[in-house]
């Protein structure tokens, strides 16, 4: 596991930081409290370290010497400091600092250590920025990176498009007012077309004089912007704040699309992806099976053992196809009841496959107020496109009772009848 370097030589702020850590931080703490433990705990642990809180002055090194020696190791580093003047936070960015922090009670040492956090989920996040100054894009650049974002460049609107489609998981663009080919309101205009601001964040920016740029950014369907030449502190707050946002929405998102028992896709979700499916195998005349799987005697689970061990035995079962059928798309319908999407399937392979996960559930007895009990699940599977979705899960179903009617614990498929 990776490790969060702190090095503070208080021993009321360093309780306060290490209980801050282990509340919540994804990190195990290394600890130092002065510039001589710093560097033995680097040389043992550096390939393990994934950033460092320092504080600025220490009694061995009253002049910041360790902060120059974590960046010299290539540590990205937050600084603690006591110093809130604007002379010492310039020095601080021109050394290459992630951030500094003023010492200022438990709510900084909070803000330091979600930091830290927050550079570990950055190394998942795509960002594009458009701008056609070479040393605006380099400086930029320069700037996420050292916030550890993975990024992308393009020198106009028409070749931002480009980069975009090549990478569809950026979810970030920065982009500049004033560009050849495209500029940066027509590339904002084109890009809403298809790009909800939920899904993809843009920050315009712009050196002009025009004082009406922000809003002509934001009502062409920026998220924000900002002017240059910009404060780095601005940047980095604008950038983090925007792309929290964006992942709180996708929190929310999956919140909503998840079943709140078994964490399986709900019903809502299932038809909303597995309808393009559908409809691309109709298209492309290529299989699309779907099968609708019934826990077996679900309501004398309920009613012998109590609702919490159905509740068990709906986890149980939801565990093992999630685990089992991760490439497709699977959902909990209602009840004890759940639906498999399986492009690429014809239906004699998905008969098959849902007939191994019949028999991994049925030779996994779980235990239930200390007796040990078989869950079993019968299935109907259907590879019928001819009308619609809901049609062809019609035919699933229709194809489950079957099972359930030949005595349970069965697959029946369009051709098994």
């Amino acid at each position: 596991m990776k490790k969060i370097l702190v090095v503070e030589d208080s021993h009321t702020v360093g309780k306060v930081i290490r209980h801050v850590v282990n509340a919540s931080c994804d990190f195990n703490g290394l600890y130092a409290s002065s510039f001589a433990e710093t560097r033995s705990i680097v040389t043992e642990h550096k390939a393990d370290i994934f950033a460092a809180l320092v504080d600025l002055s220490l009694p061995d090194a009253p002049d910041g010497e360790v902060v120059d020696y974590t960046l010299s190791e290539g540590i990205p580093t937050i600084v603690l400091t006591g110093r809130a003047d604007d002379d010492t936070r310039e020095k601080l960015f021109k050394k290459g600092v992630v951030d500094y922090v003023n010492k200022e009670g438990r709510y900084s040492y909070s803000y330091a250590v979600n930091f830290v956090n927050r550079l570990h989920r950055n190394q998942n996040v795509k960002v594009l920025i458009v701008d056609d100054s070479p040393s605006y894009l380099k400086f930029i650049s320069g700037l996420l990176r050292l916030y550890l974002f993975q990024v992308y460049t393009a020198t106009d609107g028409v070749e931002a498009i480009k980069v975009l489609v090549e990478n569809p998981e950026i979810t970030l663009m920065i982009v500049d007012f004033n560009m050849p080919k495209m500029d940066g309101f027509e590339l904002v205009r084109t890009l809403r077309n298809k790009y909800e601001k939920t899904d993809l964040v843009i920050i315009g920016l712009s050196g002009e004089g025009d004082e009406t740029l922000s809003a002509k950014f934001i009502k062409n369907g920026a998220n924000d912007f900002l002017r240059k030449p910009f404060n780095q502190e601005e940047f980095q707050c604008r950038v983090m704040h925007n792309v929290e946002s964006l992942e709180q929405i996708a929190a929310i998102r999956e919140l909503i699309n998840r079943d709140f028992l078994t964490n399986a896709y709900n019903r809502r979700y299932f038809f909303q992806n597995a309808a393009g499916m559908y409809e691309k195998a109709k298209s492309e005349d290529t299989p699309f099976a779907v099968a609708v799987i019934d826990i077996d005697h679900f309501k004398s689970i309920n009613d012998q053992f109590g609702h919490h061990n159905g509740d068990s035995a709906l986890k149980f079962v939801t565990n093992i196809i999630f685990e089992s059928l991760q490439r497709f798309l699977f959902a909990r319908a209602g009840g004890e009841e759940f639906f498999i999407a399986m492009p690429g399937l014809t239906n004699t392979q998905a008969c098959l496959l849902i007939d191994r996960l019949r028999e991994v559930v049925a030779s996994s007895p779980i235990e239930m107020d200390g007796e040990l009990r078989v869950i079993t699940f019968s299935a109907g599977v259907s590879n019928d496109l001819s009308n619609s979705l809901d049609d062809q899960l019609k035919i699933a179903d229709a194809n489950l009772y079957r099972a359930k009617d030949a005595g349970r614990n069965l697959v029946i498929g369009d051709d098994d009848f």
